[in-house]
């Protein structure tokens, strides 16, 4: 019998209701339970994919294609269950769904309203699930109180009823602000989250207080009296020192077992099995050295813009027990200033995914600078493709080899795989063309030659990664690459997309594709930042 627990999240945004959600599904499975995670988003999107990574974050990739909130990376990372489409849904697509319904005429006629046409909707999302795990964990985005929550507040509140409290579990995640003139954390907003998610009709069992310093027994109890919830279900969420430490941290606090009570499950629970967790967190906390490395993006200042590759290099430090030093540098300023001034001292570069022409060059010049000087260097998607253009420039002598998703160029190095079969080089995007899914999504399998790097960091002659892009690297060019030592190393079945590219006479040059940051995990890192990471500390020890 699958039991549904509902995430919420009060008084301000970004309070880690999606890590929160992760870290009780890794407990839960701990406990021997199987989970299923997911997520309703409150935006007007269809989906993320055109959303800029300034104000949302990430945009990760399922195995099937879906474009889905960053949140999703975090449910595979803490869980490692590969998360699919319909484990995302926003208002966007519930309303495309509901007016595509009513053009159909599958309501008969019907005059199509919030209730119960979209409530039915959201609710027809969630029953899907059933019978999948043993416990689904469904994240609703925004703030309690929010106009565009409303639609979701009441498709739960309706399917917690359906439902009874045998099989739905309200959690509602809070702030205790610490007012530093007051001396004290401050439980007023979290009474008033409560009440105004009461006001929906939705009363939380238990409620996931954060805070940044430990919390009085006195305000765990005055939370209990004012917001009508019993005392041992009040739990502190604290700061940690990484995000690891979050299923630890909960289930001191007792989380695991409040939810397992509420369904009457506590007393034939099994204890968990937190050692994976333990062993994380050991050494994370006590790295035997450090590397440096330099991600050169051009979304550097907002962390949640490469969330899953941040994650990822610090799964490649835990495989080899170090920390990383990740040192953010905007890649547009290598357009203005010396590259080497920036990068002298760092043990590996890493240029990441990105769209558009701003600060290409500056990547470009990133590629360069790892070629020349043998510094390790991860070319991630877009960083692939800087990486063959700088060879393709400074190697065979196009000094106008660039990509058509800045115009029409001489040598067109990247394009449009459908303008290189031509042998066509125009725009690459019209005005009136349509953004939304018409990239490569999802899962795609690749072959790796023979002796190459790649294939002995995957063990494997045969891979199969995320992607998420548009453009390529032309086949056409192949020949002269190779000829000047860039080994197109992984290349599509078919033989016609370059997925992998590296140097044969570099300690480690690696351009990908691909985005393998999106199946790395803390307990499983994946093979190429385990590879790129013991590259860097070699490199280090060499300085």
């Amino acid at each position: 019998m699958t039991r549904f627990i509902f995430i919420t999240g009060g008084v301000v945004s970004s309070l880690g209701k999606g890590l929160g959600s992760a870290a009780l599904g890794a407990l839960l499975q701990a406990r021997g339970y199987s989970v299923r995670l997911c997520k309703l988003d409150p935006y007007l999107n269809v989906d993320p994919g055109t959303m800029s990574p300034f104000q949302h974050g990430e945009v990760y990739v399922t195995d099937d294609g879906a474009e889905t909130d960053l949140d999703l990376g975090h449910y595979e990372r803490f869980t490692g269950r590969p998360a699919v489409q319909t484990d995302n849904i926003t208002t966007g697509r519930i309303y495309t769904n509901v007016l595509q319904k009513e053009r159909r005429g599958d309501y008969l006629g019907a005059t199509i309203q919030v209730i119960p046409h979209i409530t039915d909707e959201i609710k027809d999302f969630i029953r899907e699930k059933d019978g999948s795990a043993d416990f689904v964990l469904c994240e609703i985005g925004g703030t309690v109180g929010d106009i565009e929550s409303l639609p979701f507040l009441e498709a739960i509140r309706q399917f917690g009823n359906e439902m009874g409290r045998e099989r739905a579990l309200f959690v509602h995640v809070t702030l205790l602000p610490y007012i530093p003139a007051a001396g004290e954390l401050k439980t007023k907003p979290t009474q008033h989250s409560v009440k105004e998610l009461m006001s929906a009709g939705i009363r939380p069992r238990i409620l996931l207080c954060r805070a940044d310093r430990p919390i009085e027994q006195d305000e765990l109890r005055k939370i209990a009296l004012f917001c009508n919830i019993d005392e041992e279900k009040v739990i502190p969420a604290l700061d940690v020192a990484t995000i690891y430490e979050v299923p630890l941290s909960y289930h001191a606090e007792g989380l695991d077992e409040q939810v397992l009570d509420c369904f009457g499950l506590l007393d034939k629970a099994k204890k968990p099995d937190l050692k994976v967790w333990q062993d994380i967190v050991h050494r994370i906390k006590e790295p035997e050295s450090t590397v440096k490395i330099a991600v050169v993006g051009k979304y550097t200042n907002l962390a949640d813009s490469y969330k899953s590759l941040n994650e990822a290099l610090v799964h490649g430090g835990i495989a080899n027990n170090v920390k990383v030093d990740m040192q953010f540098i905007e890649s547009t300023v290598f357009e203005k200033e010396n590259t080497s001034s920036y990068l002298e001292g760092v043990n590996g570069i890493l240029v990441p995914g990105g769209f558009g022409e701003r600060g290409a060059e500056g990547k470009i010049e990133a590629a360069r600078f790892a070629r020349e000087r043998k510094v390790p260097y991860f070319g991630i998607c877009f960083g692939m493709q800087m990486a063959v253009i700088e060879a393709a420039r400074n190697l065979l002598g196009y000094d106008r080899a660039n990509s058509t998703e800045f115009g029409p160029c001489d040598n067109a190095v990247v394009g449009l795989m459908t303008e290189w079969q031509r042998g066509e080089v125009k725009e690459a995007r019209h005005a009136n063309d349509d953004m939304g899914g018409t990239m490569r999504l999802g899962a795609y399998p690749a072959r790796l030659v023979a002796g190459s790097k790649v294939a002995s960091i995957y063990g494997s002659k045969e891979i199969s990664e995320r992607h998420r892009h548009r453009y390529e690297v032309n086949i056409n060019f192949k020949d002269g690459l190779e000829e000047k030592g860039l080994l197109f190393s992984g290349m599509s079945p078919d033989g016609t997309l370059p997925e992998i590219v590296e140097y044969k006479d570099h300690p480690w040059f690696i351009g990908v594709q691909f985005h393998p940051e999106l199946k790395s995990k803390p307990f499983d890192p994946h093979p190429l930042f385990v590879s790129f990471i013991r590259a860097a500390l070699e490199q280090s020890r060499l300085v």
